[in-house]
C-alpha cells in the first residue's frame, strides 16, 4: 500500500502554475527526488506533497504520518538550543516520551543550533523527523552547502532510513538518479 499518492496535483500562485498535473505514487522505503534549479518550485512541491501547502488542483493522499526533516526557512533549529534539547523538544511536541538512546549519526548532541553546518542541520533534521515514527520523511535542499563527502554521507544515511521502510522525499539541484526510485524534474524541461 502506498504511503503517498498524488493525482493531478498542482499549485497556482498569482495566476501562474508553480507546478501542475503531478502524479506520483510513493511506496514504503522509496526514495523520491524533486530536482531542479533554484526557483523552480522544489520546496513548494515538497511541502504540497506532505500536505503542508494548499493545493490549487488535484489531491494528495497520505497513509500515515509525514515528518519534515530540515527545510530551510520552515524548520530551522533554534540557535541557542543544543541538538539534544532540539530532539527532546520535538519529542515533547510529538507527544512522545524522549528517547533514552538516540543514534546521533556522528552529530555532537552538545552543538547549538548556530554552530551547525549545513550537513549537521540535515542530520539533525533526520533525527528529529524520526521522533514522529513517520511513514514518510521530507528533506529540502539536501545538496545545499554540502561538499561531495558530506553529500555521500547524507545519502548513505537516507539509504539506511529507507531500508527500514520509511519513504524519503527530498529536494536537490541534482542527484545520482541511480540511488532513488523516482525523480520529479522541475524547471525548463517539465
Amino acid at each position: 500500500m502506498p504511503v503517498l499518492t498524488a493525482t493531478a496535483a498542482g499549485v497556482r500562485h498569482h495566476r501562474r502554475w508553480l507546478f501542475h498535473d503531478l502524479d506520483v505514487t510513493v511506496s514504503p522505503g522509496d526514495k523520491v527526488a524533486i530536482i531542479g534549479p533554484p526557483g523552480s518550485g522544489r520546496t513548494t512541491v515538497l511541502l504540497a506533497l506532505t500536505r503542508r501547502f494548499r493545493l490549487s488542483a488535484g489531491q494528495v493522499q497520505l497513509d500515515g504520518a509525514a515528518a519534515l526533516g530540515h527545510v530551510p526557512g520552515v524548520s530551522e533549529p533554534e540557535n541557542v538550543l543544543t541538538a539534544a534539547e532540539l530532539v527532546r523538544e520535538r519529542s515533547l511536541l510529538e507527544g512522545r516520551p524522549p528517547r533514552q538512546q538516540v543514534d546521533w549519526h556522528g552529530l555532537d548532541p552538545a552543538l547549538r543550533g548556530f554552530e551547525l553546518s549545513p550537513y549537521q542541520r540535515q542530520v539533525l533534521g533526520l533525527i528529529q523527523a524520526q521522533v514522529a515514527q513517520p511513514q514518510l520523511i521530507a528533506l529540502d535542499a539536501i545538496d545545499e552547502g554540502l561538499n561531495a563527502a558530506e553529500r555521500e554521507q547524507l545519502q548513505a544515511l537516507i539509504d539506511e532510513i529507507a531500508a527500514t521502510g520509511v519513504a524519503v522525499l527530498m529536494t536537490a539541484r541534482d542527484i545520482d538518479e541511480t540511488r532513488v526510485a523516482t525523480v520529479i524534474r522541475l524547471g525548463g524541461d517539465q
